[in-house]
């Protein structure tokens, strides 16, 4: 008679999970996409889906977002936020998208109804256009550049 194995995990609390790409300019600007369904700015990426990792995740959205086939570099940041009004906790995954060249922002092709636009900004006008827990993680995306590391940090500020 075949035994029949129980899925042990199934029961197991699920976290929310998303992906973005920290992209630049040569002048080392942040490049930010404005959501259209919600307020704000952020950097390209969202959730990740069933069934995919999160570094396909940031593929699918260079392309989607950006119209870009981009080949992200090594993870940045892993970034676990608590939960918060009408959000649950999250693991969120930043990975170099690297630096466009010269006029490879011309080829940037936003989807209607799901970005409003694109811009790159320079670390005070991200700060501006972020809320504080992008623009921390942002930071330490970049620094963790700079380093040649990876960082985790949880609620934007590193731990490790």
């Amino acid at each position: 008679m075949p035994s029949e194995r129980r899925d042990v995990t199934a029961g197991l609390p699920r976290k929310r999970m998303a992906a973005g790409l920290l992209i630049t300019d040569p002048d080392e600007r942040v490049l930010l996409v404005e959501p259209a369904y919600k307020a704000g700015w952020e950097i390209p990426g969202r959730c990740v889906e069933a069934d995919e990792s999160p570094y396909q995740a940031a593929i699918r959205e260079g392309r989607e977002e950006l119209g870009l086939d981009l080949t992200p570099g090594r993870l940045l940041v892993m970034d676990w936020v608590p939960a918060r009004a009408g959000r649950t906790e999250g693991v969120m995954a930043a990975y170099d998208g690297g630096t466009l060249k010269p006029r490879m922002h011309e080829r940037i092709v936003v989807p209607p109804g799901e970005l409003k636009g694109w811009a790159f900004c320079d670390p005070p006008e991200a700060a501006q256009r972020l809320p504080p827990l992008l623009t921390r993680r942002i930071t330490e995306a970049l620094t963790a550049r700079a380093d040649g590391r990876s960082y985790y940090l949880e609620d934007g500020v590193r731990v490790t």
